[in-house]
């Protein structure tokens, strides 16, 4: 029987070992590798090159659906398996634009992911019901590219100065941003406006 090849990311180390345990338990699976961040996925996969990547959305150094993306680039063949344990339906439709083939939360049941992974690797898209049908309900992401970018950063606790420097426009016109984004999202304020986007998972 042929092995399937499985790199899997997670950060939090109990569980890390939990699920590389779990996928061992599966007489077709072999896990050739497990991080902890998402910047070193690429690296490691095309070292090992399996034929799945279970892929936390939450890492260090590279969310999860970035690392994904930048997977299915460099190493189209190996497809990439989201697990989440908050089912945000923005989430899901990020998701979705990087081209996973899973996607998956945590809560699911062992078999589930087994499951999952079997499908994933025979070119199959797997995607948990119950998040479906929230993506299905939820309203469009109001903001343009640029201004989640802006409040990206906002919410990883970048000053207005900052977010100028590294996206190459001046204060005001970040300023007006936030302004504008405020306004779509009909927050009260740049904090709960960084709330209303997390909470549907427009940014990670």
């Amino acid at each position: 029987m042929l092995s399937t090849k499985i790199l899997l990311a997670e950060d939090v180390q109990m569980i890390r070992g939990a699920l590389v345990a779990l996928l061992e338990l599966e007489p077709d699976f072999e896990v050739v590798a497990s991080v902890d961040r998402g910047d070193v996925i690429v690296k490691t996969a095309l070292e090992t090159r399996p034929d799945v990547a279970v892929i936390d959305i939450d890492l260090p150094g590279m969310d999860g659906l970035t690392a994904a993306a930048a997977l299915r680039e460099r190493l189209p063949s190996c497809r990439a398996l989201i697990l989440t344990s908050l089912g945000r339906p923005g989430t899901l439709r990020r998701a979705m634009a990087a081209h996973v083939c899973g996607f998956l939360l945590k809560d699911a049941p062992p078999e589930q992911l087994a499951r999952s992974v079997r499908a994933v690797a025979q070119g199959q898209r797997v995607i948990d019901p119950q998040l479906a049908m929230s993506a299905w309900d939820a309203p469009a992401n109001p903001l343009s590219p640029r201004e989640l970018e802006v409040l990206r950063q906002a919410a990883h606790g970048a000053a207005v100065t900052e977010i100028a420097a590294s996206l190459y426009l001046s204060k005001g016109t970040v300023q007006n941003y936030l302004t504008a984004i405020v306004t779509k999202l009909n927050a009260r304020n740049r904090v709960d406006a960084i709330r209303i986007a997390e909470d549907a998972g427009w940014i990670p």
